[in-house]
Parts: structure tokens; sequence; C-alpha cells
């Protein structure tokens, strides 16, 4: 068994537990993800055989008393050959690190973590439901496009140097130019944040001419939705890249406000992720 010790927030869980268990599934190796043992209830993996709090808490300690051992992926582009053989040849290993990645491996069995990442079907009602008001309410003008906006604040402040906390002038910039493009669409806008303090009011000046939604829901229940979008908006995150890799939804990720709109796909920006 390979226990998997995630680094950061949900996203970047599901994530970095999927390249482990796609490597796992390579080399015919069994892995469990700590975080979705406890932490995240919303998703299929949590109800399988192996994620509970037992083998989190077996996992936990026998690695920090010395009984399994230990391998880390910290160091981007470093030779990890060694380590990859330890998860080989051990019966009980924990793996941690943010740079434990295998691309192509990944796409090869990205079939099967996206059901391992199934939301639950409370998760996916509340979603429907989101998505229902916002039709009936606009039935005169029926919503054509689904546009998933995540803007992120908070942690945001410092990571990068503070390189991607934008102002809401320039969220509502990015969004009207998509609004721009898509002049003969009825355009929804589902807003999801981390932000507590964020200015609804401005956006729903700003953005009259579109349908705005702040779904305010929680992580899973946000993610949820915005994989359910036609396209996505926000500053580089895993949130939002996670959200496109659902459905492959196309991924605009904001690196200056001020450049021309080109989407991305999930199967090349997780290779590019900051």
């Amino acid at each position: 068994m390979i226990f998997v010790h995630d680094k950061g927030r949900m996203a970047n869980n599901m994530l970095q537990y999927g390249h482990v268990y796609a490597w796992g599934r390579e080399h015919g190796r069994a892995t469990m993800s700590m975080r979705f043992a406890y932490k995240y209830p919303w998703f299929h993996i949590c109800h399988t055989r192996h994620h509970h709090l037992g083998n989190y808490l077996f996992a936990k300690y026998a690695a920090k008393w010395g009984l399994i051992p230990t391998v880390r992926f910290d160091t981007e582009g470093a030779d990890y050959s060694r380590e990859e053989q330890m998860m080989r040849d051990r019966r009980l290993i924990l793996v941690g690190g943010w740079y434990a990645r295998w691309y192509d491996i990944f796409l090869k069995y990205k079939p099967e973590i996206l059901q391992l990442f199934a939301f639950d079907k409370a998760v996916e009602e509340k979603a429907a439901n989101i998505l229902d008001v916002t039709a009936d309410e606009t039935q005169a003008s029926p919503v054509s496009i689904r546009l998933g906006v995540h803007i992120r604040r908070g942690d945001y402040a410092t990571f990068q140097g503070g390189r991607f906390l934008y102002s809401d002038e320039q969220y509502v910039a990015v969004i009207r130019q998509f609004c721009a493009q898509h002049r003969e669409a009825t355009v929804a806008v589902y807003i999801c944040t981390n932000d507590p303090k964020l200015d609804k009011a401005y956006y729903l000046k700003a953005l009259a001419d579109c349908h705005v939604v702040f779904p305010a829901g929680n992580p899973a229940e946000d993610l949820c939705l915005l994989s359910h979008c036609h396209y996505l908006i926000g500053a580089p995150s895993t949130f939002t890249l996670v959200a496109a890799m659902y459905h492959d939804t196309p991924l605009y990720w904001i690196e200056n406000p001020k450049a021309a709109i080109a989407f991305g796909t999930f199967d090349d920006l997780f290779r590019h992720i900051y």
C-alpha cells in the first residue's frame, strides 16, 4: 500500500493523489489518499475500501515513528529513480511532496481518476438546482453560455508575491471582454470566491447585461458547479484546473488581466502549474 501524504488544499490534494494513483495503477500498487480518508467527505473516493480514518491514523503514526519508510518529492526536476524503486519494493510506504508527477500516466488513467473524484449525489443536486433556478429566472432570454469565474483572494495576497491578486475592476474587465466576444449569447456568470467580503453589488452593477450568480457553496459544491460551466476563467489556480478536468472545459488563466483571452485545456495546463 502506498499512502499519499497530500499537500495544500483540496484541489492540490486531488491532483497530487491523481498522479500517485496513476503511478500505482501502472505498477500494480494500491494507493490511499490520507486527506480523502477524513477531510473532504464529498467524493466517491471517500467511500472506497481503503479510505477511512483508521488507515489515516495508522499511516500517520507509523511514518512518524519510523515503522514505514517515507519518500519525498520536494524538488522540481530532480532524479527520483531511487524513490520510485522504493515505491515498487516496499509493501507499505508513505509518499509526499508536490513534485510527485507523472503527466502521461495521469492522462492514461484520467477516466479512473475522474470516477474516484465523482461528486456525491447531494453535491451534484445542489449544483443542478442553482443552474435550474438561473434557467427559470431567464426564460424570456434563455441562458446560452454558462461562464464560471473563480476569484481567488486570501492566500493569493502572498502567493507568487501577490502576482495574481487581481482587483474587482480587473476581473470585471476580463469578464466583459468575454461577453463582448459572445454578443449573440445570453451569458450567466457564476462567481465563486474565497473572499468573504467580495463586493457583490459592484459585480451586479458592472455586469448588468449578464445574469450574475454567487453560488457560495462549500469547496466541493463550488467546484462541482464550475465543472458544469461551458467556460472557466480565474487566476492561475488548481481549483479552476480541477474544475476544467471533469468535462474538458476550456479554461483561461489570467496571467495578464490586460491581455486578450486565450483558452487552454486541462491536459496542457496541468503540466504548467505555478
